[in-house]
């Protein structure tokens, strides 16, 4: 098996099945990144594309003292970032096994007293979010950037940046107590129908 280091190196030399071979490695990895970024899969797969672009062109300036796939991950949210600046012309001012235990650090402790939304209804709540919300949220989150390094790259102020963290919990919060009043009330309901229909046959 080769190893990544003979990998980055052959890519470096432009050796084809080098590429191919780092995209197969990490397409599946980074494209969970992109997709936290993204309103839906199309978007997503369009930034992982134009990442991996930028990563075959700059492979050479990796430098081996840090982690590639951190290399990686930080160009697929460059890029996505990128992405954002480019077609929006403006901004709003308003690992995914992990994903649970993330978000409650920045969700209240209540919304998480049981694990009964699945992790992909979660992620498609944050993917529903404002983008100036859900670009905040996700770096502050996920890639655990501060308020000081969001307001440099979105090119906002911090207090904005804390504003926005701030709504996009908020928005969370209700649209997680929503769907949990919802399940609440149909489970009920349908208990109730099955009791009827118990006491009928008796």
């Amino acid at each position: 098996m080769v190893s990544e280091k003979n990998i980055i190196e052959d890519c470096i030399k432009g050796k084809r099945y080098a590429y191919e071979q780092l995209f197969k490695t990490y397409a599946s990895t980074m494209l969970g990144i992109c997709m936290r970024y993204s309103k839906d899969k199309a978007e997503a797969e369009d930034i992982l594309q134009e990442g991996f672009i930028k990563v075959f062109f700059n492979i050479k300036k990796f430098r081996s003292e840090g982690s590639f796939e951190g290399w990686l991950k930080k160009i697929m949210v460059n890029t996505a970032i990128n992405h954002y600046q480019k077609n929006l012309k403006h901004y709003f001012h308003i690992q995914i096994d992990k994903l649970h235990e993330t978000i409650s650090d920045y969700v209240d402790d209540d919304l998480h007293a049981d694990e009964s939304l699945p992790k992909e209804k979660i992620m498609a709540l944050i993917q529903d979010l404002p983008d100036g919300y859900r670009f905040v949220f996700n770096m502050y989150v996920f890639e655990e950037f501060s308020h000081k390094q969001i307001a440099k790259t979105m090119n906002i102020t911090v207090s904005t940046s804390k504003t926005q963290l701030f709504k996009a919990r908020h928005l969370l919060k209700r649209k997680i107590e929503s769907i949990k009043k919802e399940e609440l009330q149909y489970n009920k309901s349908h208990g109730e129908k099955s009791e009827k229909s118990r006491q009928v046959h008796l």
